[in-house]
């Protein structure tokens, strides 16, 4: 576990890095693919809720610092992807081919309107139509690099058998 701690850490703190250096000044179609949310998800499918959670808040928080940013935004919009996302992969995803797509278009969508919804709250002028307009360009591309990281990701992270993980969802009654 702490080896996969460490590997997480890395790869996390070199999509970040990629994520500011490159990825959000390129805007094709008035989106910019978003790496560090790609690979989060990536992670947090194999690892499960806990570990997606940790790893969103951690690198949330990088973000936040290296953007200089609202301390804690970032963390928050990560946390609630990286747990959700492996909640979902301890229940119901498993080995299926479209669990990394179908996780990442959600978690894009999502993630978009949440930073939306949350910079409203906090009261900062943000338009919604930059954030909404750009919102189709950013999932294609998001969804364009899903397959080539998560097959990334699955090296560095094989997939685990745990006694406790719930493979298939049966009807009680």
């Amino acid at each position: 576990m702490i080896g996969d701690g460490l590997k997480a850490v890395v790869l996390l703190f070199i999509a970040v890095l990629v994520q500011i250096s490159f990825a959000s000044a390129y805007a094709p179609l008035g989106g910019s693919a978003d790496v560090v949310l790609v690979v989060l998800i990536a992670i947090a499918l194999l690892r499960g809720s806990i570990f997606g959670a940790l790893a969103g808040f951690g690198t949330g928080l990088l973000l936040d610092t290296a953007n200089l940013g609202v301390l804690g935004f970032t963390s928050l919009l990560l946390t609630l992807a990286g747990f959700w996302i492996g909640r979902y992969g301890e229940t119901t995803a498993g080995d299926r081919f479209h669990a990394p797509f179908t996780s990442i278009a959600i978690i894009t969508v999502l993630y978009g309107l949440g930073s939306l919804a949350l910079s409203f709250v906090l009261g900062e002028p943000v338009p919604a139509h930059a954030i909404l307009a750009g919102l189709p360009a950013t999932v294609l591309l998001n969804l364009i690099l899903a397959w080539p990281v998560y097959r990334g990701v699955r090296r560095l992270f094989p997939p685990t058998q745990h006694s406790d993980r719930v493979h298939d969802v049966r009807l009680l009654g």
